[in-house]
């Protein structure tokens, strides 16, 4: 989930530099961070619209197969078109795509008692995380480069223990996925997020869908175990 498109930015001839208490961001990571927040920001707020819509008009779940296959597919397909307009097109397709998927699941959980309150706790958990995660990111001196390998094969494991959890309809599993989920995807936050900083990624379209996919899985699983808790 997570892309590294790389060059450092901070040997460019004639970077600017903005100096904080902590760290230093030349002028091209500056840029790809901006551009990020920017992209991923209307990038959730076109995945709310679709999950809005799905969950009120009602419509079906999408099966694993196909979610997998449409996720895939667009996914391959930013990759290749990652330096041009249809990159940006894509990624709003995906963004989309897959707000449409956790629509009838956020009606699910909407119909329960408190449910309400279940999905605004789990967005604001989400909001509250993501935002003391960068910050920390932005800020901090150290390479956080060093956990990426650990969490992608983290996250290998865990999506796979995911299916066999959704195959042989095992509830503790799953609810122990996701509070694993909730650990990986925080780290790869601020993996991602110190990344930019330090200039090794300078794809802003890649650092969207990474950022994005990192807030989406943070948001169901907290959904999920929130909703188990409401359960209780």
């Amino acid at each position: 989930m997570n892309h590294r498109f790389g060059n450092s930015g901070a040997g460019a001839l004639g970077a600017e530099r903005i100096t904080t208490a902590t760290t230093v961001i030349d002028s091209n990571a500056r840029k790809v961070l901006r551009n990020t927040y920017m992209l991923l920001s209307l990038c959730l707020g076109f995945a709310a619209v679709t999950a809005g819509t799905s969950a009120a008009l009602g419509l079906p779940r999408v099966g694993i197969l196909l979610t997998m296959a449409g996720y895939l597919g667009l996914f391959f397909l930013i990759s290749k078109y990652r330096d041009s307009g249809a990159g940006l097109a894509l990624t709003f397709a995906l963004t989309g795509f897959m707000g449409y998927t956790i629509g009838p699941m956020i009606s699910h959980y909407l119909n329960m008692p408190n449910g309400t309150l279940t999905v605004m706790t789990a967005l604001g958990g989400t909001a509250v995380t993501f935002l003391g995660l960068s910050a920390y990111a932005l800020v901090t001196k150290r390479d956080l480069s060093f956990m990426g390998g650990f969490l992608a094969v983290g996250v290998l494991v865990a999506f796979l223990a995911s299916l066999a959890a959704i195959f042989l309809q095992i509830p503790a599993l799953s609810l122990t996925i996701s509070a694993v989920f909730v650990l990986l995807m925080s780290g790869m936050i601020l993996v991602e997020t110190n990344n930019i900083v330090r200039g090794g990624e300078t794809n802003y379209v890649m650092a969207t869908l990474s950022l994005f996919l990192s807030i989406f899985n943070l948001f169901t699983s907290l959904l999920q175990l929130l909703g188990f808790a409401n359960k209780e």
